[in-house]
């Protein structure tokens, strides 16, 4: 089980593919873990040096204080590739992941090759939503995962897709029942405080804008808000509503994986 030792603690890390392709990052979203890229890893492999790991407060790695910031995460991204003398890399990451990827593109730019936003925003929610979540998982710990995890369903899944394919749903939302809460709670904090609408005009990476057309926590809207605001940004809708890499994940590997090889 890999691990990288920060000052802090240790970051799980899992790395596939021929050791001398070029590198992509796989970044999570808020409650999942690595395993969310399963789909993705046998084709992205075949081309690829994969690197996907745990954000800090999930999975495998550390669970530190929160409140975290997107910078914070961010960082961890970039100590991550340096302990691994990987100085130039693509980065793929939904929802959270994508808030982490923008922060990257931003500020350390000469770094990233190619960036893919999946089910993101430039802004993702409000106070009003994120602070009762908080308060709620801090309160009452992992009886509030649980319940968390049942509220995901209809939020990262279509109805059709989670009544047709519990196979591949459950796992997914399990990674959520499983997540630490302070580390599930400082991370909401992260997602709530970051607002990079006035910075991503600066992102100079080629970009590929992954939208769900049933994706009511980062809409289609806030997908072509992305792609207005980032020079030359490509944007693909997928039918799906979250988690697009889980619903739509062969026509999102195939798509995602044509951008990062053009």
């Amino acid at each position: 089980m890999p691990m990288l030792r920060l000052t802090d603690g240790d970051l799980h890390y899992q790395l596939d593919g021929p050791a001398t392709a070029p590198v992509l990052i796989l970044s999570n979203s808020l409650g999942t873990d690595l395993q969310m890229w399963d789909a993705q890893v046998p084709a992205f492999a075949e081309h690829l040096r994969v690197l996907r790991y745990d954000t800090r407060g999930h999975g495998q790695s550390l669970v530190t204080p929160g409140p975290y910031s997107i910078e914070q995460l961010g960082r961890d991204v970039l100590a991550l590739a340096d302990a691994l003398d990987i100085q130039r890399f693509s980065f793929c990451g939904l929802s959270m992941g994508g808030l982490i990827g923008q922060w990257l593109a931003i500020n350390a730019p000469t770094r990233i090759q190619r960036l893919v936003l999946c089910n993101t925003a430039a802004k993702i929610g409000s106070p009003d939503v994120w602070n009762p979540r908080i308060d709620s998982v801090l309160h009452d710990g992992q009886a509030a995962m649980l319940a968390l995890r049942d509220a995901s369903i209809a939020r990262w899944f279509t109805a059709e897709f989670a009544a047709a394919e519990p196979a591949k749903v459950e796992p997914v939302v399990g990674m959520l029942a499983a997540t630490s809460p302070q580390g599930y709670a400082a991370n909401c904090a992260a997602v709530r405080d970051a607002d990079l609408r006035e910075q991503v005009a600066s992102i100079v990476a080629p970009t590929l804008i992954v939208c769900g057309s049933a994706d009511a926590v980062t809409t289609p809207a806030h997908g072509r808000d992305l792609q207005q605001s980032i020079r030359a940004a490509e944007l693909v809708e997928f039918h799906a509503a979250h988690l697009s890499n889980v619903e739509a994940s062969e026509l999102f590997s195939r798509r995602v994986l044509n951008f990062l090889r053009a």
